[in-house]
């Protein structure tokens, strides 16, 4: 196993390690990812929604951070993975939501700039998925993780995540009109269009995201008030 500490002072794993012992040094992974965390949730459930699973995502991640594999090079994938559990949680929501906007034409999560007519179709598409194809194809078309890191992220193998993309992008493609396979075997217009899909969702200033950093830096702060109080002992 490589040691994050020489391989990289200022990488993902040097901080987690580093975190073992200074819990504060955690919050460093929040600056650098949070506010794509929160703008991944957003366009799933909304801000509101957004706020609470980019927080808990990251207090789940701090207090799992010992499971955390040190060979990775980024953090990222094992984030997006948490924050699609949570959002497991709310499903129900998700697809209520997809599912209003296929009936109505709007959206009550973010604005899209695909086209208006292939919107209804695609949020449709969207619900109808099982919750592991619309993890996969959604860590891909808006997350922009390769297969390898939505395996990573869903604890899955590359197989599997291939197999699931295929499943949703054959069922995107035939709710959008599309042929079913383009030559060479490829995929394009769907992703762009679902690239573009609640793409005017906000990504969040410093000002929404302060809540979720003090109350990690909080729960720093108690799990290291033992250890002091164990030196002064």
């Amino acid at each position: 196993m490589t040691d994050p500490l020489e391989s990289d002072e200022n990488g993902d794993a040097a901080v987690v390690v580093r975190s073992f012992a200074h819990p504060e040094l955690f919050a460093e992974l929040y600056h650098r990812y949070a506010a794509d965390i929160h703008r991944f949730c957003g366009r799933r459930l909304g801000d509101g929604a957004a706020d609470d699973v980019t927080t808990e995502t990251f207090l789940t991640a701090f207090r799992t951070r010992r499971r955390f594999d040190t060979d990775r090079a980024s953090a990222r994938s094992w984030l997006y993975g948490i924050s699609a559990e949570l959002i497991d949680r709310q499903r129900r929501t998700e697809v209520q939501a997809l599912e209003a906007l296929a009936a109505s034409g709007y959206d009550p999560v973010a604005e899209s700039r695909a086209d208006r007519a292939l919107r209804a179709p695609l949020a449709a598409a969207l619900a109808g998925l099982s919750t592991g194809d619309r993890h996969a194809v959604l860590l891909v078309g808006w997350a922009d993780l390769g297969d390898q890191d939505v395996a990573e992220a869903l604890g899955i193998d590359v197989v599997a995540v291939r197999n699931r993309l295929a499943r949703a992008r054959r069922t995107l493609r035939a709710a959008l009109g599309y042929d079913d396979v383009l030559p060479g075997g490829s995929y394009v217009e769907e992703i762009h269009v679902l690239r573009s899909f609640r793409a005017d969702a906000s990504r969040p200033d410093r000002a929404r995201l302060a809540p979720g950093r003090r109350r990690l830096l909080d729960r720093a702060a108690a799990a290291r008030g033992p250890r002091r109080m164990l030196g002064r002992a």
